[in-house]
């Protein structure tokens, strides 16, 4: 693992620390799953009772099957998403930032970006708490991507600051600077 005085000595001065809320993650994962299973549990008995008939019944079971597996594939997706992203943090430096995720560390000096793409205020309901609402592409030059969203803590700040260092060549000043 890179410490930040490593980081530091290679990126310059420290400026600020971002975190991702990977229990956010976890949490909005179990509550997908468990709407998933619901969906399942009580969807599969409807649909089996309804075999033979064309009344509401398979209507019903359609619904209930459907939001089985919409929650239990959005419920997977989340838990993958909080397990490849576990312990994720980004700190920013002077000349660059360090991307942690479950122990490993990764320097990335602003002329390794190669693009900043940003979107943000989803107009979708509860797209903020689902961390949808603003999402942030970082593409490297070596083919690399990573993802950051409304999970990280001031996503939208740590954006405009890539943004910023990379394109217009406004770099953050460090800690003890003036």
């Amino acid at each position: 693992m890179v410490r930040r005085t490593e980081a530091a000595r290679q990126l310059g001065g420290f400026v600020r620390e971002h975190r991702t809320d990977g229990g956010r993650r976890l949490r909005q994962a179990g509550l997908l799953l468990t709407l998933g299973a619901a969906g399942m549990a009580f969807g599969v008995p409807v649909a089996v009772a309804s075999i033979g008939t064309t009344r509401g019944a398979p209507n019903l079971a359609g619904l209930l099957l459907a939001v089985g597996l919409l929650g239990s594939g959005l419920g997977i997706w989340r838990l993958v998403q909080a397990f490849r992203t576990r312990e994720q943090c980004f700190d920013v430096h002077e000349r660059g930032l360090t991307h942690r995720v479950a122990g490993t560390a990764r320097l990335i000096p602003w002329e390794d970006i190669a693009r900043v793409g940003a979107r943000g205020d989803d107009g979708r309901p509860l797209a903020e708490a689902r961390g949808m609402g603003f999402t942030c592409d970082i593409r490297l030059h070596s083919g690399g991507r990573i993802r950051l969203d409304t999970f990280t803590e001031d996503a939208r700040q740590l954006a405009l600051v890539i943004h910023r260092a990379v394109h217009l060549g406004q770099f953050p000043q460090g800690r003890g600077r003036r």
